[in-house]
């Protein structure tokens, strides 16, 4: 695909199919991971192809409370925003709980693990939270996404399991020095899947000079 329509038209899909993707097109979306940028190029991330039928409905355990508690709260959020983005809202929740039903029919959840020793993170001693460190991990699991966008596949990054650490961890054998910070959930998509997306324009995002100042 040309780059610039994967990119504006690469939807978070969360509806399905059980149908396996086959094994040279999975080596390419994972092979399109590691030519991501990280910090000296130490590559501190590893990703695992879960695809045990086993494994995955422990995923699926774990990650359905999580979502749960998560939409419990989102009730009052929907109810202050006007009729037509309700909607839209509803639509993405109900499809967010499609996929908490149904993570173990997906074909293949991809699991990224960082090791902290390799990363630069230089914004430790701000007073704030630290971001940083996502720098060297998080390009990996967008290249990951456009490759699977190219190859014709639904996807959506997800992290509510990063509060079930622990457990992910036991059932995958992590060893105790990585961590995890990402779940993409892929497969085709059981409707149309991606399309068009909504995002503030770029006058709202992008300034020239100083915050604040329009870039034109």
């Amino acid at each position: 695909m040309d780059i610039y329509d994967a990119m504006s038209t690469m939807r978070a899909v969360r509806r399905l199919r059980p149908d396996p993707i086959p094994d040279d097109a999975l080596r390419r979306i994972l092979t399109a991971a590691t030519w991501a940028p990280s910090g000296g190029n130490l590559q501190s991330w590893r990703v695992i192809a879960v695809t045990d039928p086993v494994k995955k409905q422990g995923l699926e355990q774990l990650y359905r409370p999580r979502w749960e508690d998560y939409i419990a709260s989102y009730d009052t959020r929907i109810a202050a925003m006007r009729p037509e983005s309700q909607a839209k809202a509803r639509r993405g929740l109900d499809a967010g709980t499609y996929l908490a039903t149904h993570m173990h029919e997906a074909p293949l959840v991809c699991v990224f693990c960082f090791n902290s020793e390799g990363l630069t993170i230089t914004d430790s001693a701000q007073p704030r939270p630290s971001v940083v460190g996502g720098g060297s991990l998080y390009p990996a699991v967008q290249n990951l996404l456009l490759a699977a966008r190219n190859e014709g596949l639904g996807c959506v990054l997800t992290t509510l399991l990063c509060m079930e650490e622990a457990n992910v961890k036991a059932l995958l054998e992590i060893p105790d020095d990585w961590h995890t910070y990402a779940h993409v959930p892929l497969g085709y998509s059981v409707a149309s899947g991606h399309g068009k997306l909504t995002r503030r324009s770029l006058d709202k995002m992008a300034y020239k000079n100083s915050f604040g100042q329009p870039l034109n």
